[in-house]
């Protein structure tokens, strides 16, 4: 579940956020995330990484920083201190609306933020550097040609990943004035450092440095492949994978308190083209649709999760009946194709021909069994309940819930 979550900094400003829920459950724990520099939160890389949290249970609050994305209040205005001031505001807005968060998530810049913020909200337990410099001051190498009209005019138009930012003399001189070593040595939280040695960017070099003046507990995960955003699906969604898993150990997990029963299906879609979330009960699934149509083809569409429903059941109940029998069945194979194929008692005069969905399932079986156990087994497969469910009535009651 995402929903919109404004909220004001202390400059009075309103930031614009997305507050991103577990479909199934209410929030095991809460965690911030911060964004790259010049980027927003909307970059596909942290709506996946947001996604792989919330799957595992934990809610997550990203947001845009100030005069960025959605979020009011002049870019140019803005400097490092002001991003790590946007994340403390950030992290009392969620304490007030719903609890303390617990992990901080930083990328690029943002993970030098998510440093120093960390060391000044005392409910975080846990931080994540992904691609982040080992120092502020890092950021410079994006417009260090025009660091002279900078300081000869005391604000230039800089053009980053083609498109243009003023970047006025202040926020050069707040970025030489931040020192991280000391902030991440006397940070004493578990500190996960995340880089990829591909990263044009940021430098490898960087995380070997944060790495070093972190003291333990720390941990260091490479992206090996993954470019500077990370811009693959399959990168961010590793990421987001790994920070859950490692998080775990760390965090003040809440029990579970379900929203609905471990039987249920919630199903959640947001922005992100047709992507769709599945809790199946205790698993974490996800349906799409291709790329040609508009999906990321993160998951299968939702026939073919029809198809794989009737598929499971058929091969499920086949292998129900060979045990019950003690038939040597030592593998059924279930191939599955939809189309949709005119009615042939349809009206031929008809200006229309109705067509019908037509399911193709052809069944291979491995094992030492005669043609009598085989014609039975295929019996079975008819009987399997998705099967019966198909071909009986069904009725679908929907109502709408706040």
């Amino acid at each position: 579940m995402s929903l919109r979550f404004n909220f004001k900094n202390s400059s009075g400003l309103e930031l614009s956020a997305r507050i991103e829920l577990p479909s199934n459950q209410k929030p095991a724990a809460f965690a911030l995330f911060a964004h790259c520099f010049t980027c927003s939160k909307d970059l596909s890389a942290v709506r996946n990484i947001s996604r792989s949290l919330t799957e595992e249970g934990i809610g997550v609050l990203r947001f845009d920083f100030t005069g960025l994305g959605q979020s009011s209040g002049d870019f140019a205005d803005s400097n490092f201190s002001s991003n790590v001031q946007d994340l403390i505001y950030a992290a009392k807005a969620l304490t007030e609306a719903y609890e303390a968060p617990q992990l901080i998530i930083g990328h690029s810049l943002g993970g030098a933020a998510a440093v120093f913020a960390a060391s000044e909200i005392q409910s975080i337990r846990a931080v994540v550097t992904i691609g982040s410099p080992a120092d502020p001051e890092h950021v410079q190498n994006l417009f260090q040609e025009n660091i002279e009209e900078i300081e000869e005019n005391d604000s230039a138009l800089v053009n980053i990943g083609g498109r243009d930012f003023t970047i006025k003399k202040q926020f050069v001189q707040d970025l030489q004035d931040r020192d991280m070593a000391d902030v991440v040595k006397s940070l004493r939280k578990p500190i996960l450092v995340m880089h990829s040695p591909q990263d044009t960017i940021v430098g490898i070099y960087n995380a070997a440095k944060i790495y070093e003046a972190a003291m333990h507990l720390k941990s260091f995960i490479s992206l090996d492949g993954a470019d500077h955003l990370p811009s693959k699906k399959e990168d961010s969604l590793y990421v987001g994978s790994v920070i859950a898993g490692w998080s775990e150990r760390y965090l003040d997990l809440s029990e579970n308190e379900k929203l609905r029963s471990e039987n249920q299906v919630s199903v959640r879609i947001g922005t992100d083209g047709y992507t769709t979330d599945i809790m199946a009960g205790k698993h974490a699934l996800r349906a799409d649709e291709p790329e040609s149509v508009g999906g990321n083809n993160f998951g299968p569409n939702p026939y073919d999760l029809l198809l794989a429903s009737l598929g499971a059941c058929t091969a499920m109940t086949m292998r129900m009946y060979a045990n019950r029998k003690q038939w040597p069945l030592e593998e059924v194979k279930v191939h599955l194709e939809r189309s949709k194929r005119y009615d042939v008692d349809s009206d031929p005069d008809a200006g229309n021909k109705a067509q019908i969905d037509h399911i193709e399932r052809i069944i291979e079986i491995e094992g030492d069994l005669d043609e009598t156990q085989k014609k039975r087994l295929m019996q079975i497969a008819d009987r399997c309940p998705v099967h019966r469910t198909l071909h009986g009535e069904v009725v679908v009651d929907t109502t709408l819930t706040d």
